[in-house]
């Protein structure tokens, strides 16, 4: 018997059409219907409110003190210039370069007392998304193998093992480039890793602002038929099953899911209507902004709606948040104007609907910026703390987590790691960061997450 309430279908039994999907993939992973009772009993899975994920990401690192954790007090060389305003909660102050976002305060959690140990701006940004330390200190690295996922591999993953899956949008998206230094170094982490290239996202490597934007490399050549790509998709099944006979099992199983996944995307309809911009009002494109960081934002919108778990937007061609110097005129003229337009248009258009409840938007950068202002009026790298930013997703917004000294140098309370952030994304997500495992590359079951969940926030 199906009963109906709350807008799902619910067994009579208790379970979700959601749930019976997730049991789905498990047996996909070779694990049993056992493990699944299990995991359930011990409340490793269950219904988080939130259902997909923004990152936001300020490849750079943008400044702590000049934006999220002012200090109108401290000396000259530390405070800089700007000044601290009123938020729409009491008591909740932010930088005046962000007068929108000032407005939305209600909305969204600030978290003052991230810290971490890397200096450099791969390692930083590996250690923000993938949660872990790199091996080195350096941004002369690029991916590999052996990498560590991200939390937004990750969840690509648990949205195929868990989840069941199934659509032609790739579960996890970066846009408009990775997160990189100069595009000679590419930040490791973001990929498959040693979880395989499936768990790969799918990187835009365009600009969704530019005139006539479409998504490059998807649909059919030109002459070409969606009918004829089916035949030669049948015909290419058919040498495949007669190349079984002797190359190995595994090697093919793996080609089978990668031609599978191209063609789906180049097929597609959901595919090219979700990255279709062309489709939005153009007042909601000017919302907005009608720049890269703006069309970025609106496209993740657009494939949240239509699926996608996990969006990364990144803001900024390479480093450009890496303000060694003329911070304070960078970041007024140049950063925080196309960042604050953006990122506040993102969270009135999810509220307005009816999307934030059910999306996690996750503000961050590689580290923060040195309290002390260097001689070319910059401030220099500083991962001892920073801030990050929460909203949606059933995250409690209008408060501040933890606290910096008076010179936003150190956590005096309430110290998080970026492994602290991943838990309490995995958790708004429902999935225990600490009971559900992947497996590592000599087989050993490794947690989502290392950190602890911020309850305060859930």
């Amino acid at each position: 018997m199906i009963s109906f309430g709350g807008g799902r279908i619910r067994l009579c039994d208790g379970w979700t059409r959601r749930e019976f999907l997730r049991v789905g993939g498990l047996s996909a992973l070779g694990l049993t219907l056992v493990d699944w009772f299990r995991a359930k009993a011990a409340g490793a899975v269950g219904d988080g409110k939130a259902k997909s994920v923004i990152l936001i990401f300020n490849a750079g690192a943008p400044s702590h003190i000049d934006l999220w954790d002012l200090k109108p007090h401290a000396p000259d060389d530390v405070r800089g210039p700007f000044k601290p305003i009123k938020t729409n909660v009491p008591g909740i102050e932010i930088s005046e370069l962000m007068p929108r976002l000032a407005r939305h305060a209600d909305k969204y959690a600030i978290i003052r007392s991230v810290h971490h140990t890397h200096t450099q701006h791969n390692t930083g940004m590996y250690w923000s998304i993938v949660g872990r330390p790199y091996r080195i200190d350096s941004t002369l690295i690029n991916p590999s193998p052996d990498d560590y996922p991200s939390f937004g591999t990750l969840t690509g993953w648990l949205a195929y093992n868990y989840e069941g899956y199934n659509k032609a949008l790739p579960p996890y998206v970066i846009t408009p480039k990775p997160h990189c230094d100069s595009e000679r170094y590419i930040t490791p982490g973001q990929f498959g890793g040693f979880l395989g290239s499936k768990y790969d996202p799918y990187v835009l490597n365009a600009d969704p602002n530019k005139p006539g934007f479409k998504l490059p490399n998807i649909g059919p050549v030109e002459g070409t038929t969606v009918a004829r790509v089916h035949h030669r998709r049948s015909m290419l099944r058919v040498l495949d099953n007669a190349l079984r006979a002797v190359d190995h099992l595994a090697d093919m199983k793996a080609l089978d899911a990668a031609q599978e996944k191209a063609f789906d995307l180049i097929t597609s309809p959901e595919v090219r209507k979700a990255f279709d911009l062309s489709l939005e009002p153009p007042k909601v494109r000017d919302r907005y902004g009608r720049h890269t960081w703006g069309q970025s934002h609106l496209l993740a919108r657009r494939l949240i709606e239509a699926g996608v778990k996990f969006v990364t937007t990144v803001n900024g061609h390479s480093i450009v948040w890496d303000t060694h110097e003329n911070n304070f005129e960078r970041l007024k003229n140049n950063l925080v104007p196309p960042m604050e337009q953006a990122f506040a248009a993102l969270l009135e258009d999810l509220h307005e609907r009816g999307l934030l409840d059910s999306t996690l938007v996750v503000w961050m950068g590689d580290f923060g910026r040195t309290p002390k202002i260097n001689a070319t009026a910059g401030r220099d790298h500083w991962p001892q703390c920073y801030s990050m930013v929460l909203a949606g997703g059933g995250i409690r917004g209008g408060q501040v987590v933890g606290e910096s000294d008076r010179l936003a140098a150190y956590p005096v309370s309430r110290p998080v790691s970026p492994a602290d952030i991943h838990a309490t994304v995995f958790t708004a997500l429902g999935y225990d960061p600490h009971t559900i495992t992947y497996p590592s590359p000599d087989g050993r079951p490794l947690p989502l997450s290392t950190g602890e969940p911020l309850r305060e926030l859930l």
